[in-house]
């Protein structure tokens, strides 16, 4: 046992360091690139850059992520689901199939170096390869929960702001991209959302069509009714700064109804807990003294 502990530290370090010396570079070659000219075809440090500049994250996973079989319609609902963790770049679907192959891979390795193979034989490396395989589309689901949470609690502040900025004078758009400004650092996934809708009215697409896609992207209740809010102030062309206000005292409110229901189901939560850990300690602190005077009871009785 003290042998594979060894063994796996030391493969652990390995590892860390090959990682440390590959990457560690990135930030001094970018500096670099920023001090040297532009056009580095005739530059000897330029070229030198570029030949061993270090490889990226989608670079390294390019040639295992071809490894699995998959459609048009899996690869579009991967990118759908990218996209509402936030992952729009399209090297994070290959980093995805990359990891899906990877994983599997790394906990086989971990199975042979602590030798649980010893002990459950084959049942190791099919349950290794089964949560190698499922441990990224976990880490996705849960990334999108998070981030929906975090649009859904901060959405109320952002149509204050909006609401702010529209009775200040300013139009329905730039009242957007201002709240995006400001909301930058407090709530980064509701500004990257409200940049992308500003930019895509930019390119010219219709604002209704540009908050419906925030809508579908993000797909969270509380923004599609907002949404629905505002293409029926844009439609009908009554006050949006009266509407998104109702409209935010009505999500204050189900936000706080949503937390008064988490807050009554934790006596429902709280029965197993009690039932398989405290409840047998308590017995054990109370009943064990008397248990145990009764048996000595006992044995006096009998001797």
């Amino acid at each position: 046992m003290t042998l594979a502990i060894v063994a796996f530290v030391a493969l652990f370090i390995l590892i860390t360091s090959a990682g440390f010396l590959l990457f560690s570079g990135v930030p001094m070659l970018k500096r670099l690139d920023n001090v040297i000219t532009p056009d580095l075809s005739g530059n000897i440090l330029g070229r030198f850059v570029n030949k061993h500049k270090a490889p990226s994250v989608a670079a390294l996973v390019e040639p295992f992520e071809k490894i699995l079989p998959r459609s048009a319609a899996e690869v579009s609902v991967v990118t759908r689901r990218l996209v509402r963790a936030g992952f729009r770049k399209e090297h994070y679907v290959r980093i995805f199939y990359g990891a899906k192959v990877l994983t599997p891979i790394a906990l086989c390795l971990v199975v042979v170096v602590t030798h649980l193979d010893q002990y459950f034989s084959w049942f190791a490396y099919a349950l290794a390869l089964g949560l190698g395989f499922m441990i990224p589309d976990f880490w996705l689901g849960n990334r999108i929960k998070a981030r929906q949470l975090a649009i859904r609690l901060g959405l109320p502040d952002a149509l204050d702001l909006i609401v702010v900025c529209i009775e200040a004078g300013l139009s329905l758009d730039k009242a957007t991209l201002r709240t995006a400004d400001e909301m930058q650092f407090s709530q980064p996934a509701i500004s990257d959302e409200l940049k992308l809708v500003n930019l895509e009215q930019r390119a010219g697409r219709a604002r209704t069509d540009a908050w419906r896609n925030f809508a579908d992207r993000t797909d969270v209740e509380s923004v599609r009714s907002m949404v629905a809010v505002f293409i029926q102030a844009d439609q009908f062309g009554t006050s949006i700064s009266k509407a998104l206000r109702v409209h935010s005292d009505t999500m204050r409110v189900q936000r706080r109804q949503h937390a008064e229901e988490q807050a009554a189901k934790t006596t429902v939560k709280l029965v197993f807990p009690l039932v398989f850990f405290i409840f047998p300690s308590i017995f054990l602190v109370t009943l064990g003294p008397a248990m145990i005077t009764i048996m000595e009871g006992f044995d006096t009785l009998f001797q």
